[in-house]
């Protein structure tokens, strides 16, 4: 008998009901009303929860591996997965944001390089530490994402681990560049098949219905980006802080204009103009705390890569917190208008919680 299961048998309340009463609780809690879609969503998540830990499912049928989540920004999926989350019974559970969980997979598999098929081999430990698995903001730009994502998936349903995402994209769509998309095939068709998914794109926009947006830094335009005063004011420096230097990030050289202990000041160029992988971003996100990025302007001028790696890093950067001062050359509207990049939507939904501040 699993531990999981002994929580069950030895609670009063059933799984599904108690996931079902701490999300009603959440909601008066903020003093929120859940619409259709979410109140349907949270009711398959509390059943398949249910029976994935008391190991129910038929006869001739593979159990459930999962609930996949979808819809356009700001429908509430992310605040449904938490409470979901923070409600299941069980200790051996971790919500995991994408690119977080791609670094460390890929940490694991190095630190085994060497031994046969590394990835199985990490797949199986995680599987070992972890009976619940929840991912927020699934999805798929890169091919090397897109390898790894669609073996770890398999191997992680292989060995009975629950799974739990949230997505922009119905699962068909999960892979929208065309380049590489077959190759992510089978990973589609897994979800498709082991998955119960679930939209949630009907609902209600809670973005934009809110009045009380988290603020999490400052959009600033029209600013030059060499207003040394203004930034260093907005930015916080200290005393001792270093000018013009170039940092080793995960081996590779990065300029900066100035940064102390906790603070950097970046330039758009250097950041984004240049190959740089998401784990380059959690690096200097863990190392300070609060970072100014200058230089910004509209992204209709970049390439779609650049813009990419713009909109992975404001996603990071949402996701562990980072207190962000953007410095742009347009309004937001103009820094929005005509860009190629996918998923514009969802970081144009987190730069509007920034404060957006005119000069």
């Amino acid at each position: 008998m699993t531990s999981d299961t002994r929580l069950q048998e030895t609670s009063a309340e059933p799984v599904a009901d108690r996931v079902r009463r701490h999300f009603a609780a959440a909601l008066d809690e903020r003093g929120y009303r859940a619409d259709d879609a979410q109140m349907a969503a949270v009711d398959h998540l509390a059943s398949w929860l249910d029976d994935f830990l008391a190991g129910r499912h038929g006869f001739l049928r593979k159990p459930v591996a999962g609930v996949y989540l979808w819809g356009g920004v700001g429908r509430g999926k992310s605040f449904v997965m938490d409470q979901f989350f923070a409600a299941a019974p069980t200790q051996a559970k971790r919500r995991v944001h994408f690119h977080a969980f791609l670094q460390e997979l890929q940490g694991r598999m190095l630190a085994i390089t060497g031994q046969s098929d590394p990835l199985v081999r990490v797949a199986r430990a995680i599987a070992e530490e972890t009976r619940l698995l929840c991912f927020d903001e699934f999805h798929v730009h890169d091919i090397g994402d897109a390898m790894l994502l669609g073996r770890m998936l398999k191997v992680l349903v292989d060995e009975g681990v629950g799974l739990v995402c949230t997505s922009n994209y119905e699962p068909e769509n999960l892979c929208p560049n065309p380049l590489y998309r077959e190759r992510f095939r089978p990973a589609i068709e897994l979800i498709e098949k082991r998955f119960e998914v679930i939209s949630v794109d009907a609902g209600q926009d809670y973005r934009e219905q809110s009045s009380a947006l988290e603020e999490w830094g400052t959009y600033l335009w029209p600013a030059t980006t060499d207003d040394i005063e203004l930034i260093d004011s907005r930015l916080g420096l200290a005393d001792e802080a270093h000018f013009n230097e170039t940092l080793s990030v995960n081996h590779h050289p990065l300029k900066v204009h100035a940064h102390d202990d906790h603070c950097a000041w970046m330039d758009f160029s250097e950041m984004f103009e240049r190959p740089r992988s998401a784990s380059d971003y959690l690096w200097l996100i863990e190392h300070y705390p609060r970072m100014a990025v200058s230089g910004l302007g509209p992204l209709a001028d970049y390439p779609p890569d650049v813009s990419m790696r713009f909109l992975n890093f404001i996603d990071i950067a949402y996701d562990r917190q980072l207190k962000l001062q953007l410095f742009a050359t347009v309004s937001l509207d103009d820094l929005a208008a005509g860009g190629a990049a996918l998923d514009f939507s969802r970081t144009l939904s987190r730069l509007r919680q920034l404060k957006l501040e005119p000069l």
